[in-house]
């Protein structure tokens, strides 16, 4: 598996891209899959906040449109105003995305300017709903 700095540094990388004009919070996201190729995203707001897109699902939305469909991790790297200064974990809307393309061990990687943490889906959405 790709090491997890190099995972983190794409989304820092991909939160500079973030539209958030309305609430200043920056997220970025680096989504590896099991071929090893990675997808960034950031979240991209919307004045109407419903429309608004989760720098996690954004990565998603772009790997499954290219025809991925099988994922090891995710790092998820925010902050106001593009300063990254505490963990920034997935919404529930973001894991419920997840749960629909990933196994229940797919590696959550979160950093918060200094230290790392890590969670497998199962641990950040037990009993999640799927078919």
């Amino acid at each position: 598996m790709m090491n997890s700095k190099i995972l983190i540094a794409k989304a820092v990388e991909a939160m500079e891209n973030s539209y958030s004009p309305y609430s200043g919070f920056k997220v970025g996201a680096a989504l590896l899959t099991k071929s090893g190729k990675v997808f960034t995203g950031c979240n991209i707001e919307n004045a109407s906040y419903s429309p608004t897109n989760c720098a996690e699902r954004t990565a998603f939305f772009k790997a499954v449109s290219d025809g991925e469909r099988e994922f090891t991790a995710i790092a998820v790297v925010g902050g106001k105003d593009g300063e990254i200064s505490s963990f920034c974990s997935p919404c529930g809307v973001c894991r419920q995305v997840m749960t629909e393309f990933c196994e229940k061990d797919f590696m959550i990687i979160l950093f918060d300017g200094k230290t790392t943490k890590a969670y497998t889906l199962e641990k950040l959405l037990p009993e999640s709903f799927s078919i």
